[in-house]
């Protein structure tokens, strides 16, 4: 069995640091990737970001099989973080009660259930803005929560393959590939919380709130970039070209003579450098084969099998001295447990650790965003099923014990049994 990584302990947070989002109060009904990853960076910059589950089950990553600590699959720890947690059973019209209470307070709504879900609830936007006009009301769903196809359901990979991402990724004589992370996921995520954040840039001009969508599709068409405008441009549809964009000669995997290097020479003053200054072969810079970015893509199978040649004579760590002193782009072609463990990672402290409850303590990937003024707050791990229902219940909504325990007995936060007690449905 693979051993626990050791990771250093979360470093502190400048007492005096305002959070960037402190006093934001955002109601959370995502579950899966997207949704729940464009709540994490709220939390993460300071909204107080509620949770909303299904009693029992959940999130449906809480079951994903990656890896697991203290109960908690590494999906959910990784999607969740300083996010409090509460379970509703939104069948149940007391739960509805709830949450209806907890949006007339909000500054933000996330959702991406199904079409119409939200609706059948009387929590959709028209209906819950009636009453609190200021809100943010942001819907994640695969196509769209208007038009011909909003009631189709769908995930990442399957948008990767219907937008045409798909075909782009993989080499010429191979099948379409879709990435290993969910791409497409992510990007709506951090799309949505753009969104977010851009609609609360306009309440403060506007004085109301306002209803923001992002679909997988639209992103993943989105994400074909460059590639989708040269087809809409001439014509024609762009074919896989594997780890070298538009099959440049120059840029893509070499094999040194111990393990591969990525090389990114992009234009004609990089590939000076490379052919005189690393490679020393002024010779490839006066061939007319090589002379121009366009004579090199002409005669790429010849020049890249030339640079492959002199690659493979010496060891990574040779190549990457010379290109590094000489300005070119090169990076290893590493692992994850070699990214991990890379200098550039514990110099600029992108992991550490963090208290959790039944795990003692679980690793963390600090968020990709450093602000100077507002950095991000300190840490806590992604809450268990229901961990603060109660709490929430009784700080938020003025709910005493007395109500809050009949309102258990009603099954507002699902069946009221040993099991449900065991996952923390009422704390």
């Amino acid at each position: 069995m693979p051993m626990e990584v050791a990771l250093p302990d979360r470093k502190s947070r400048p007492a005096d640091a305002p959070a960037a989002l402190s006093g934001l109060l955002v109601i959370d009904f995502t579950r899966v990737v997207a949704g729940p990853a464009c709540t994490q960076t709220l939390a993460d910059f300071g909204a107080e970001v509620i949770k909303i589950e299904q009693p029992i089950r959940g999130d449906d990553t809480r079951a994903y099989e990656h890896a697991e600590l203290g109960g908690e699959s590494a999906a959910f720890l990784s999607l969740n973080r300083n996010k409090r947690g509460m379970v509703l059973d939104l069948a149940v019209p007391e739960a509805r009660d709830i949450a209806r209470s907890l949006i007339a307070k909000a500054d933000v709504v996330v959702e991406n259930f199904s079409s119409h879900v939200m609706e059948k609830y009387g929590l959709d936007y028209p209906t819950v803005s009636s009453t609190n006009p200021g809100l943010i009301y942001c819907s994640i769903s695969a196509y769209g929560r208007t038009g011909p196809f909003a009631w189709r359901s769908g995930f990442d990979p399957i948008t990767q393959a219907e937008s045409g991402f798909m075909s782009l990724n993989g080499f010429p004589d191979g099948p379409p590939v879709r990435t290993g992370p969910p791409i497409v996921d992510f990007a709506t995520g951090m799309s949505a919380c753009n969104a977010i954040l851009l609609a609360l840039a306009a309440r403060q001009r506007l004085g109301r709130g306002q209803h923001v969508e992002v679909a997988l599709f639209d992103m993943a068409l989105a994400l074909i970039g460059f590639s989708g405008m040269a087809y809409l441009m001439n014509g024609v549809n762009p074919a896989r070209t594997g780890n070298s964009p538009n099959d440049s000669p120059t840029v893509g995997v070499f094999e040194a003579s111990d393990g591969p290097l990525y090389v990114a020479c992009a234009n004609d003053r990089l590939y000076h450098r490379l052919v005189t200054e690393v490679l020393g072969r002024p010779d490839l810079l006066g061939d007319p084969r090589f002379a121009t970015r366009k004579a090199r893509w002409t005669n790429r199978t010849q020049l890249r099998g030339i640079l492959a040649e002199i690659f493979a004579t010496d060891r990574m760590e040779v190549w990457i001295s010379r290109m590094n002193q000489a300005g070119v782009p090169v990076g290893r072609v590493r692992t994850v447990a070699q990214a991990f463990e890379a200098p550039e990672v514990r110099a600029r402290d992108r992991t550490c650790r963090i208290p959790h409850p039944t795990a003692g303590a679980i690793p963390n990937i600090e968020p990709a965003i450093t602000m100077q003024m507002t950095p991000a707050v300190v840490p806590t791990a992604a809450p268990r099923l229901g961990e603060h229902t109660a709490g929430v219940l009784r700080e938020r909504l003025g709910y005493s014990e007395q109500e809050i325990e009949a309102l258990r007995e009603r099954g507002a936060f699902g069946p009221n049994d040993s099991r449900a007690q065991a996952l923390g449905g009422t704390r």
